[in-house]
């Protein structure tokens, strides 16, 4: 086997784990169905380390996530469709196109000229593959997470004008969201079977908190993270305090309260 360095070895390595009659029996039962949610999962756990500031462990899932690339490219391979190689070429080719500024005449003074100019290369190679929507929002992917494809919505719409000012109004529209929600819920509580309509008045007023974190320029799967670490941590600490209460399920709601109350207070007393 050639150099461990070596991406070939890496590639050996899959082969051999997906040989018809000496591979491994669980790699020889996957599909490019059946590993799209690990190339998902390992995507985040990249996006996990970087939050944590963990390059050692961020080394480790960079890894995690090229062997997804290599597995799904090892499956291609064995169908006749493209290789390792062909994958690497195509994004190559791709960097090149897409950054004229760089390897040819185009000129972009700064970052807003860039994506623009990337948009409107995007734009042009769907033509050429015949695809005929030449809406804005053309493009963007149905696979991503949800709150990933509202900021890109999001974007896409502002790059034509459509977009707040500012933060103020999206926070009045916050609150008029928070109002309908209210009213559906009020609704719901005489007897009124609207759960439909609960879904989409939800899905409004989170739409609107996208748009007021990207107003913000705040990441939302990072606010998002960190407030799930926030609360994991907070809980786990209410746990540790319980256990000498007979644990949270021998407390009541008000008890319970008490405890997340000790727990911030314990945090701000840390920080100061």
């Amino acid at each position: 086997m050639s150099d461990m360095n070596d991406i070939q070895s890496l590639l050996q390595i899959m082969a051999r784990l997906r040989d018809p009659q000496n591979g491994c029996p669980w790699d020889l039962e996957q599909d490019f169905a059946s590993i799209a949610p690990y190339t998902v999962e390992e995507a985040y756990e990249v996006a996990d380390a970087i939050d944590r500031n963990d390059l050692v462990d961020l080394k480790d899932e960079l890894g995690d996530l090229l062997l997804q690339v290599v597995f799904h490219a090892q499956m291609a391979s064995e169908r006749g469709a493209f290789d390792f190689g062909d994958v690497v070429a195509a994004i190559s080719a791709k960097m090149v196109r897409r950054h004229p500024h760089i390897f040819g005449d185009a000129q972009a003074a700064d970052a807003d000229a860039v994506l623009a100019n990337w948009d409107e290369i995007k734009r042009s190679e769907r033509v050429a593959k015949g695809e005929l929507d030449d809406s804005a929002l053309a493009g963007i992917s149905r696979g991503l997470p949800e709150w990933q494809r509202a900021v890109k919505l999001q974007k896409r719409a502002a790059r034509t004008g459509f977009d707040w000012p500012g933060p103020a109004p999206v926070i009045d529209k916050l609150r008029e969201e928070v109002d309908e929600v209210q009213a559906e819920f009020d609704a719901a509580a005489r007897g009124a079977d609207n759960h439909e309509r609960l879904q989409e008045e939800l899905g409004d007023m989170l739409f609107v908190c996208v748009n007021l974190a990207r107003h913000a320029q705040v990441d939302v799967g990072t606010a998002l993270r960190l407030a799930n670490l926030k609360f994991e941590r907070r809980f786990r600490a209410m746990e540790a305090l319980a256990a000498v209460q007979g644990g949270m399920r021998a407390l009541d709601l008000p008890q319970q309260e008490a405890l997340w109350q000790a727990v911030k207070q314990q945090e701000k007393g840390t920080v100061r």
